[in-house]
């Protein structure tokens, strides 16, 4: 019997989405000479802050984009503000390195208007350690270490709306409840798509509290589970299902396979750096945010629109 043939895709919108690709290296994007540079006064005792949180945000995202340390960041700030005619103050790195450890980084995003369908992931990300080619040639000269980045993707408008960074050695599931408490109570979210790690009891619970529907399969070895509370029996349908149809027809009548956008989506994490350059966790956390800020502003200047052809 022949194999059948493999599904062709093509992009609707080429023009449009060429385009948005151009925008992506204009400093125009990311620089605005209608930022709020100063801080506010707080009233508090002490002296006050001199730039704004937007003002270190956006030194960060030039820092993060162009992969430059911070001194490199300063002069690269320094000629921007030279050529758009401003008289701003530019903050020295050490101010830069301070404030990213406690900066509240602003994440843009899009309402779609419609219930969320969100698409739960995680994958690691190197901070220290040697090289793939070097740990091959010569071996690894010190222990590497990892963080863990867990993402919860809206498939309408392919934003990231929350995320979390932790050690190497926490697991997947135990971070779904607190990716979820991340969207606002107010936004509707219609189904939650991970994979079998997800399949516990704690996550489906705290997927059935925000009134959505779980597209996660079963494990391979899972059973039913005792129906004493609402999670246990919409998990108990999914099985029901899963034995019914089979595993695959399940994953492509439930529209599982649509989880493949946010494991692309951490391959395109990764293309700011295989590796964090900040050391300590709450300059790492600012640092992820500020990349998924950017693949946020990116998704938003245009995407491709791809349909298969038959």
């Amino acid at each position: 019997m022949p194999k059948p043939s493999p599904i062709r895709y093509r992009t609707t919108n080429w023009s449009d989405y060429n385009a948005a690709l151009r925008k992506r290296g204009s400093l125009s994007v990311w620089f605005d000479p209608e930022t709020v540079w100063h801080a506010d006064k707080t009233g508090k005792r002490g002296r006050p802050e001199t730039f704004s949180d937007a003002a270190i945000q956006t030194c960060l995202t030039l820092k993060v984009l162009f992969g430059l340390p911070l001194r490199q960041t300063v002069g690269l700030v320094e000629s921007l503000i030279q050529m758009a005619g401003l008289d701003w103050p530019v903050p020295d790195y050490s101010t830069l390195c301070r404030r990213q450890a406690r900066i509240a980084v602003q994440v843009p995003y899009r309402a779609s208007g419609q219930p969320l369908n969100l698409l739960i992931d995680s994958t690691g990300i190197k901070f220290r350690g040697d090289g793939e080619w070097q740990a091959r040639k010569h071996g690894p000269s010190r222990r590497r270490q990892w963080r863990k980045v867990h993402l919860a993707m809206d498939a309408g408008t392919g934003d990231v709306r929350a995320v979390e960074l932790t050690s190497s050695r926490q697991g997947d599931s135990p971070l779904l409840p607190e990716l979820l408490a991340q969207i606002p109570p107010e936004e509707t979210i219609g189904t939650v798509t991970a994979d079998g790690a997800y399949d516990t009891r704690r996550c489906h619970g705290a997927i059935i509290d925000r009134g959505a529907d779980a597209v996660i399969p079963i494990r391979r070895n899972g059973r039913a589970w005792k129906e004493d509370c609402p999670a246990a029996a919409a998990r108990n349908e999914i099985l029901r299902a899963t034995r019914r149809l089979g595993r695959a027809l399940w994953k492509k009548w439930t529209g599982y396979h649509v989880r493949s956008r946010v494991e692309a989506l951490m391959n395109c994490l990764k293309l700011f750096g295989e590796r964090i350059m900040s050391r300590d966790p709450a300059r790492q956390t600012a640092e992820i945010q500020i990349r998924i800020a950017i693949m946020n502003r990116f998704s938003a200047l245009g995407r491709a629109e791809i349909e298969a052809v038959r």
